[in-house]
């Protein structure tokens, strides 16, 4: 029996992030690199919805962007039933209780100048969770244990670990505020393969343990396929689809989510696909192409993709694809093939 969908925790409606791109003796600005461009999708509680795309696309700004990490330029971020750009600096500061993030570099993240137990437990004391340092310890040690490390190690300081083993401390820094909704930044990434898995389902036992919704901003689709409930594919800085993860491997529609699948490692060498093989490099993000953005690399485009950007038309339930000829697409590849990273 299929679970009814839970009310979105996060909603984003037409977010845009614009970088000035400045020249000359005077830094006159002569151009902004459209990182995101009015792109709208919601997660909804207890869920995970990966955005994935090539370097470049946007996919981390976006991200950033609604934590207002960086700021938007327009648009709306709901998170928990507030709107994040509109909060003001005291607001804002309060309101990150409900929302944390997981960057990718886990050394650069930590302070070296503090103690594993100040850089969890300093969260606590801040926003009032706990009254004294002393239970600030004592939680952060209760946090160390739950993600796999020794309470003891609360006194020890970030040069000390191992790259997983930090990781690990960014993911207890993030959900000692028992936070609604977690930005994970390429957060394996930087990780080797068997501590990837490990982290991976870390990651997984602490959304259930703690009702946790997670954006998962990643290029590895072998992760998508372990972690997403949904999916997010973005080409310079647009949503190009957006499904639900068993709809996105099994009838992928974009012509661009089909060239991202077909290049994805096989985890059995005996199925057959087709390889999608895209023309040209991604062009600019200061002058993205006219009308459709992937025009100029689509085996599909004609006149009308050059001339107007195409709506997300909704294919299916919650299966969402911005292609003017979307119903052209096949399927090239087999994409059945089970998680490499087993539980």
């Amino acid at each position: 029996m299929t679970a009814e969908p839970r009310p979105p925790v996060v909603q984003v409606k037409d977010l845009v992030k614009h970088f000035p791109v400045y020249k000359g003796l005077f830094r006159r600005q002569v151009g902004s690199v459209k990182a995101v461009d009015g792109i709208s999708f919601d997660i909804q509680g207890g869920e995970t919805v990966a955005m994935v795309g090539e370097s470049g696309c946007g996919k981390t700004t976006a991200g950033r962007a609604m934590l207002r990490l960086i700021e938007p330029d327009s648009g709306e971020v709901w998170v928990s039933g507030r709107n994040v750009p509109d909060l003001d600096r005291d607001a804002l500061r309060n309101w990150r209780q409900k929302m944390q993030i997981i960057f990718q570099d886990p050394y650069s993240s930590l302070n070296p100048r503090q103690t594993i137990g100040q850089i969890i437990g300093g969260g606590l004391l801040l926003h009032g969770i706990v009254q004294t340092a002393a239970e600030a310890e004592d939680r952060a040690k209760e946090l160390l244990e739950r993600v796999g490390l020794q309470p003891r190690y609360t006194s020890r300081y970030p040069h000390e670990f191992s790259g997983g083993q930090r990781q690990r401390i960014g993911i207890a820094r993030a959900v000692a505020l028992n936070p609604d909704f977690i930005v994970c930044d390429e957060a394996v990434s930087a990780l080797d393969v068997s501590v990837q898995a490990q982290v991976i389902n870390l990651l997984l036992d602490l959304k259930d343990e703690f009702d946790l919704c997670y954006l998962f901003v990643t290029h590895d689709l072998s992760v998508v396929r372990h972690i997403a409930d949904h999916v997010v594919v973005m080409y310079l800085g647009q949503i190009v689809e957006r499904a639900s993860r068993a709809d996105i491997y099994a009838r992928p529609r974009h012509p661009y989510t089909q060239a991202l699948l077909s290049a994805a490692p096989r985890t059995d060498p005996h199925k057959r696909r087709k390889r999608v093989i895209l023309p040209g490099d991604v062009p600019s993000p200061i002058n993205p192409p006219a009308g459709c953005r992937f025009h100029t690399r689509c085996p599909l485009a004609g006149p009308r993709c050059s001339a107007e950007r195409p709506a997300a038309h909704r294919i299916a339930d919650d299966h969402y694809v911005a292609c003017h000829f979307y119903e052209d697409t096949t399927d090239p590849i087999d994409v059945t093939a089970s998680s490499p990273y087993p539980r």
